[in-house]
């Protein structure tokens, strides 16, 4: 499988920095970290070392002095991996490295702040460090692109981020024939429940009852209605994570530019995620003016949202994989199904879902889901198929092979992250999954660099080469489809 991310992070690294260095070469932002800016991320107080051989014959040692923020190295021809693990265990990050990338490291310095003794003891390689609020920090090493570091060092477990999923007490999500003699609002007054919400197009409604009881008497009731449709429970789901902000990296990572194409928009595609943030992002000329289905939202300036994110990783892939000029007329839907909550539902999904297909769009990113399957959901993806609309959506951040929702229904290319050496540790790998590509994006907002990872990285990831496709060559809906499943094919890395 080829790798559909840009290498964004290509400062020079290893022997290269060094002679810059002496040449007085500016060197990247992000690697000239201080070491009072590092030192909120060590994670120990004491010093920590390891040795290879008796203290008294000058042993090999890599000791880091969390309490000086200070390193030491005096290594012969250690492993990659056990450098790795040594930074590991004296910091407590998580460290992710580039399959096949073991070399020897031999180096000897002395009190170097732990910036600069990243770059001498990854000498050769890339590397990203990624502090997060209520996890360890994530450090990834590569050769070229920050979406090859997919291979977990051992000795810590990678946390689970997918979503949450659970039913919403005492709400029904009731769909009525067309044609149907009695009002919802009669309806709805019958059975005493308060109408919340409505999918006019489809007939659908969101049902809201005093207690638990009383929803259970009105679904008995309305399954034997010969005007109803459908009736089911209306599911939480949870948001993604945030983008994290980048604390040491050995490159900055500026966004990609798009020269847009005059006139209207060509290829639309429809991000149902989060609330979009154009200031500080330069996605202005690319969005389309934004839906909101679940209330209005006031994003932070701060921090970028992870629609946010999404966009700019389907404008970094498009920008990758549209080679011809460079210029595009593809643009993005933002339907926004969050609004100012924590939570979506299914409904507010299949409402953007049809509300991303009424505004024109023919390419559907859900980097969202959780494991409850919702009829009315998939419903809406099979209608909006039959209309010509490509749907993908991200397969789940906990490596279980449990189907998660949307991407496990048949008419949705299911998305896992991952690169041509094999899965990402966290990737969900279920039977539902069809394709696989890296899972992580490093992102600028507003003048910072952030990485994002995930299956959600994956999927928008996927989106932005279907959206290339689609401009580049005009293929069709199913054309487009067939490429991306035989090119993207997960189906090498399966067990046998």
């Amino acid at each position: 499988m080829r790798d559909v991310r840009p290498d964004r992070l290509n400062c020079e690294t290893g022997s290269n920095q060094a002679a810059s260095k002496s040449r007085g070469r500016r060197r990247c932002p992000l690697a000239q970290r201080s070491a009072q800016g590092f030192s909120p991320l060590l994670l120990l107080g004491a010093s920590l070392w390891f040795a290879l051989a008796p203290p008294a014959c000058a042993a090999d040692a890599l000791v880091w002095r969390a309490d000086r923020n200070a390193v030491d190295a005096r290594l012969e021809n250690w492993p990659l991996s056990r450098v790795l693990q040594s930074i590991s265990t004296a910091t407590g990050w998580e460290v992710y490295v580039e399959p096949n990338a073991e070399r020897p490291v031999s180096v000897k310095f002395k009190g170097l702040d732990p910036a600069a003794a990243l770059r001498r003891l990854l000498e050769g390689l890339n590397f990203a460090l990624v502090p997060e609020t209520n996890r360890a920090p994530r450090l990834f090493v590569y050769r070229t692109s920050v979406g090859d570091a997919t291979e977990l060092v051992p000795g810590l477990k990678a946390k689970s981020a997918k979503p949450t999923s659970r039913v919403i007490p005492n709400e029904l999500l009731v769909t009525l024939k067309p044609g149907a003699k009695e009002s919802i609002a009669d309806l709805a007054r019958r059975l005493g429940a308060k109408i919340t919400g409505s999918i006019d197009g489809l007939n659908t409604y969101r049902l809201q009852f005093d207690d638990a009881a009383a929803a259970q008497t009105a679904r008995d009731t309305l399954s034997q209605d010969p005007s109803v449709a459908s009736v089911e429970n209306n599911i939480s789901l949870g948001q993604p994570e945030l983008p994290a902000p980048v604390s040491l990296s050995s490159a900055s990572a500026p966004l990609p530019k798009l020269n847009a194409k005059a006139g209207a928009a060509g290829v639309v595609i429809g991000l149902v995620d989060t609330a979009i943030q154009p200031k500080g992002t330069g996605l202005d000329g690319f969005l389309l003016p934004t839906v909101s289905v679940a209330g209005q939202s006031d994003p932070p300036n701060n921090q970028p949202t992870h629609g946010t994110a999404m966009a700019e990783t389907m404008l970094q892939s498009l920008s990758l994989n549209d080679a011809a000029t460079g210029a595009t007329s593809v643009r993005i839907l933002p339907v926004d199904v969050y609004g100012g909550n924590p939570t979506t539902s299914t409904f507010d999904v299949a409402n953007g879902i049809y509300s991303a297909v009424q505004g024109g769009a023919t390419l559907i990113n859900l980097s969202l889901g959780g494991t409850t399957d919702s009829p009315l959901l998939h419903q809406v993806i099979q209608s909006a198929t039959q209309q010509g609309a490509l749907f993908f959506a991200a397969a789940g951040n906990d490596p279980t092979t449990t189907p998660t929702y949307p991407a496990a229904y048949p008419e949705v290319i299911s998305v896992t992250a991952g690169n041509q050496s094999g899965l990402a540790p966290y990737a969900n790998r279920g039977d539902f999954v069809d394709v696989v590509a890296p899972g992580t994006s490093i992102i600028n907002f507003n003048n910072t660099d952030y990485m994002v990872t995930g299956t959600s990285t994956s999927t928008a990831d996927v989106t932005g080469l279907a959206a290339a496709l689609s401009d580049q060559t005009g293929k069709s809906p199913a054309q487009v489809r067939a490429q991306i499943l035989s090119q993207l094919s997960i189906a090498p890395y399966r067990k046998p």
